[in-house]
């Protein structure tokens, strides 16, 4: 009886401290992403519509090569067990180029690109290996419940971050106090993610690693044999494709949210703190709520509740010309794609094959990460291009710009749409019943949805 008490609590502390590291995770995303770098870099190190258009480039940039690393490292941390320390390395990555940010000025662009590309490199490429070790804190039936919570707690942290950034700027009144927010943040990312080391072990066994050319060969064999079982995974396929075209949405939602604020409404750096806060307040029922859908009504509907809910504040921002209605999308959007996030994540983990979770979460980030490179950069090439051509046509450069800015928001709309109506063709039922035959000792590769 004891033992089992033992192994309780062993998982309960194991699952606190996955829900830490969301919130480490999350103030890093609040702060470099989200409130004040991105406007920092458009505004003080660029200036202008060229800002847009370099800020989604280096987004691009990291994101693509986070593409090529997933597969990759992820076929080798399942081979050879080695999640958390990969988790590690590229968690302490993040941190220490985060912290670098503090020594971006005004006109150091290359700087500010560079450093914020290996930031992002880091915090997109530890994401795959968190996300894969859900699996094994949670079974099937609560997997959506888990990840809704690591979501909720994580914006729970990233508040806390902008409070402690809002308070910076009140009480120091300083030009350097921008850039000492992001000292502030990595090292708050390092403290929340510490407990994860310490407190959850992984289960995966190590498996025996050939040396030489062939410990070389071996990630891309493993990922030509993920190709393959992704044909005999169906569903896990069509959502990938699926999750490829909404996330770029996403991503460009939470990348230009900033610079949307700055450029359309004109929100100082207070303000736009302020705007992120009610963005992560919002996003705390958000991933609760549609969390407890997932479970309940099954995940693809609550993304699809989700994605209905972002494709209409997206709309809304196209024709909004109100700071208050702003603020009420930004709540709306923080309800809506925290929840998309996270039922994302347990999607990968209802459809993935036991025992290759890292492999296939690699997968869902080379999705997310390849597209993601499109995204932005599309956005900044439109917010630009349409901004320069009506300022050669005599339109204030202001006026340019924040027309080049609504034009760019329904190129979100676009991606939104069409990964809804990808979406609508995966069978998530066929999917976990292909999962739960394979995990079946000795059963045949399966053909879901046929």
């Amino acid at each position: 009886m004891s033992n089992l008490s033992s192994q309780a609590l062993a998982e309960r502390r194991a699952r606190r401290a996955w829900y830490l590291y969301d919130v480490g995770n999350s103030a890093y995303a609040s702060v470099v992403l989200l409130a004040v770098y991105a406007a920092y870099f458009k505004d003080t190190v660029v200036g202008g519509a060229r800002g847009s258009f370099l800020w989604g480039l280096a987004v691009g940039i990291a994101t693509l090569v986070v593409a090529v690393l997933s597969p990759i490292l992820g076929a080798l941390a399942d081979a050879s067990g080695t999640k958390k320390r990969l988790l590690f390395a590229f968690t302490a990555m993040s941190c220490l180029f985060t912290a670098s940010l503090f020594f971006v000025r005004e006109g150091a662009v290359v700087a500010g690109m560079l450093l914020f590309i290996l930031a992002e490199i880091g915090y997109r490429s530890a994401q795959v290996f968190y996300d894969a070790l859900l699996p094994e804190i949670a079974s099937e039936s609560e997997i959506g419940r888990v990840s809704g919570n690591g979501w909720a707690i994580g914006s729970a942290g990233g508040i806390l971050v902008l409070v402690l950034v809002i308070a910076m700027t009140q009480f120091v009144k300083s030009a350097w106090i921008t850039q000492a927010s992001f000292v502030l943040t990595a090292v708050f990312f390092a403290a929340f993610a510490a407990p994860v080391f310490f407190r959850l072990h992984e289960r995966a066994a190590p498996q025996q690693l050939p040396k030489g050319r062939e410990l070389l060969l071996l990630p891309f064999r493993r990922i030509g044999e993920t190709v393959g079982a992704i044909r005999h995974y169906r569903e896990f396929g069509k959502f990938i494709i699926a999750f490829l075209v909404y996330n770029d949405g996403i991503l460009m939602t939470l990348s230009f949210a900033a610079i949307l604020g700055t450029v359309l409404f004109g929100l100082d750096q207070t303000q736009l703190v302020l705007f992120m806060i009610l963005v992560q307040v919002a996003s705390v029922p958000g991933a609760y709520l549609l969390g407890r859908i997932a479970d309940r009504a099954g995940a693809r509907t609550a993304l699809l509740v989700s994605l209905a809910l972002m494709l209409g504040a997206i709309l809304w921002m196209y024709f909004n010309r109100s700071l208050v209605a702003f603020y009420v999308i930004g709540g709306v959007a923080g309800f809506a794609l925290t929840g998309a996030q996270s039922v994302s994540r347990t999607m990968i983990g209802l459809l993935a094959p036991a025992g290759r979770s890292a492999e296939f979460f690699g997968f869902f980030s080379v999705a997310g990460r390849t597209s993601s490179f499109l995204g932005p950069t599309v956005y900044g090439i439109v917010a630009a291009r349409v901004a320069l051509s009506l300022e050669r046509r005599g339109t204030s450069a202001l006026l340019a710009e924040q027309l080049g800015q609504r034009a760019a928001v329904l190129s979100i709309a676009a991606f939104l749409l069409v990964g809804t109506l990808l979406l609508l063709l995966v069978n998530e039922r066929a999917g976990r019943a292909a999962r739960s035959r394979a995990s079946a000792p000795g059963s045949p590769k399966p053909r879901d949805g046929a």
